[in-house]
C-alpha cells in the first residue's frame, strides 16, 4: 500500500481543522483558545499528522508558526475536502428543497449594483428562498476569494489572470466605457458633444491605478487634450453614482452599467467616443470545483440575462 493510500486511511478531518486554525491562529495557544479546547490537545493533533505523513508541517520562526512546504500542500489539500463537504451538504439540502439554497458570489461594486443585481432579482422571483450572498471588491481580491473558495464563481472582466490553468472563463457579454452625467445635466440633453468641452467639468472618478482611471487618462490622450482637474477622486461607485445624480458631475462608467435596472435611471450615457476595445465579462470558476446546484442555477439565469439586455434598460 503506497503512502497515499495509508495516509487517507489514518488522516482526520478534525486534524486537519487543527493543523488550518493554527495556520491562521499563528499560534497553537491562540488555535487552542479559538477551538475552545487546550495547547496540548492541538499539539497532539498536529503530532498525529506529522506522522501520518511523515514530514515535518510547520515551523517556527520570528513571526510566529507557519506552514512548511508540506504543510501548505495539506493545507491546501484541507480546504478543497472541506469545501467539497460543504458543497455536499449544500448539494443534499438543494434535493430536499430544490427552491431553497445559498449561492456566493464575487464581482465588483459596479457589477454588483447593475448585472448583478439584475440576475438576483429574476432568480429570486423563481426561488424566493434562495440566498444570495455578494463579495465586492477589486479584481485581484476577487480572484484570491475564489481560490480561498470563499465564493463559489465571479462575475468579472476577463483579464490576463483568467488565463491560469486552474480558471474557467465563460463569456457573457462584451463592455465598453461610456462618458456619463446626470439626467439634469445641461450635456444630457445634446446629440453631439466635443470631448475637449468637458474639460472644465466637475470630474468624478476613481484613484490613479484602477481600470476606469486608465481608461479615462487613455481617452484624453487620444482627443489631444490634457487630463482635467478632477473635483472628487473616489473608489466608491455609490458615491460617483449620486454626486452624478446631481446633474453637476461628470464620469467614466462601464457602459454595461446603464443597461440594467438596479443603477439609477437619471445616469445617462453621454455623445462621447471614447476609444477604448471591448473588454469581456463573464463567468469566472476554478475548474477543479464542482459547482452546486444552485450555483448552476444562477449561472444559468446570468446566461439568459446578459442574451437579453436590451430588454433591461
Amino acid at each position: 500500500m503506497h503512502l497515499s493510500d495509508r495516509t487517507g486511511l489514518r488522516l482526520k478531518l478534525h486534524d486537519l481543522h487543527v493543523l488550518m486554525t493554527v495556520v491562521q491562529a499563528g499560534s497553537m495557544s491562540r488555535a487552542a483558545t479559538h477551538l475552545n479546547t487546550t495547547q496540548p490537545a492541538v499539539s497532539r493533533s498536529i503530532a498525529v499528522l506529522e506522522r501520518a505523513v511523515g514530514v515535518r508541517l510547520l515551523e517556527r520562526n520570528s513571526h510566529g508558526i507557519e506552514p512548511t512546504a508540506y504543510g501548505r500542500a495539506l493545507l491546501n489539500g484541507g480546504v478543497a475536502a472541506f469545501d467539497d463537504l460543504r458543497q455536499a451538504v449544500r448539494n443534499i439540502e438543494f434535493l430536499a428543497d430544490p427552491t431553497a439554497g445559498e449561492v456566493r458570489i464575487g464581482c465588483t461594486p459596479l457589477l454588483a449594483a447593475s448585472f448583478v443585481s439584475a440576475v438576483i432579482d429574476r432568480l429570486s422571483r423563481r426561488n424566493p428562498r434562495m440566498v444570495f450572498h455578494l463579495v465586492t471588491g477589486y479584481v485581484e481580491t476577487l480572484h484570491r476569494e475564489l481560490g480561498g473558495r470563499n465564493v463559489d464563481l465571479l462575475i468579472a472582466r476577463r483579464f490576463g489572470l483568467t488565463a491560469e490553468e486552474r480558471l474557467g472563463f465563460e463569456f457573457l457579454f462584451d463592455d465598453s466605457s461610456v462618458v456619463a452625467a446626470g439626467a439634469q445635466s445641461p450635456w444630457a440633453r445634446r446629440r453631439r458633444i466635443d470631448f475637449a468641452e468637458l474639460l472644465k467639468e466637475s470630474w468624478v472618478l476613481p484613484p490613479a491605478g484602477s481600470e476606469i482611471a486608465s481608461i479615462a487618462m487613455e481617452a484624453f490622450r487620444a482627443n489631444g487634450v490634457d487630463y482635467p482637474r478632477t473635483t472628487v477622486v473616489t473608489d466608491s461607485p455609490h458615491a460617483r453614482m449620486s454626486l452624478l445624480a446631481t446633474g453637476r458631475f461628470v464620469t467614466i462608467l462601464p457602459a454595461s452599467v446603464l443597461k440594467f435596472p438596479a443603477i439609477h435611471a437619471e445616469i445617462k450615457a453621454l455623445p462621447v467616443h471614447l476609444p477604448r476595445a471591448r473588454v469581456p465579462n463573464g463567468i469566472i470558476t476554478l475548474k477543479t470545483r464542482t459547482l452546486s446546484p444552485v450555483a448552476q442555477l444562477f449561472i444559468d439565469c446570468a446566461r439568459e440575462v446578459a442574451k437579453t439586455p436590451e430588454k433591461r434598460k
